[in-house]
């Protein structure tokens, strides 16, 4: 066998090859995200959103008459908006979530 093939051989047998997320391996970049070892594009989807994330990173809808959803008033800076079927308190200068409110089963607006 030639010298090259023995050192490839002998470097994959031993773990020195390619990290594949799929196989039980995480790349070292990867290993440090939250969620740990899932790509920035994939990270997104199918999670809830939760306070400290921000409303422009998804599919949402602005409410402008809370009464209808019998939310308490807010406070100056503030704004509710629908994500995913939930309601948040959001700052409307940041769009940061601030709170989760509650899920709702229709928009009322």
């Amino acid at each position: 066998m030639k010298p090259i093939l023995i050192a490839v051989a002998l470097a994959l047998t031993l773990g020195a090859g390619p990290s594949i997320a799929g196989n039980g391996h995480c790349p070292p970049g990867l290993a440090k995200k939250s969620p740990a070892c899932v790509p920035p594009g994939l990270a997104k989807k199918g999670l809830r959103a939760a306070p400290g994330d921000y409303v422009t990173d998804y599919d949402y809808h602005r409410i402008r008459y809370p009464d209808r959803y019998d939310l308490p008033p807010l406070r100056a800076g503030e704004r509710y908006y629908v994500v995913d079927g939930r309601i948040y308190r959001v700052n409307s200068e940041t769009y940061e979530i601030l709170d989760f409110i509650r899920a709702t089963a229709a928009l009322l607006d």
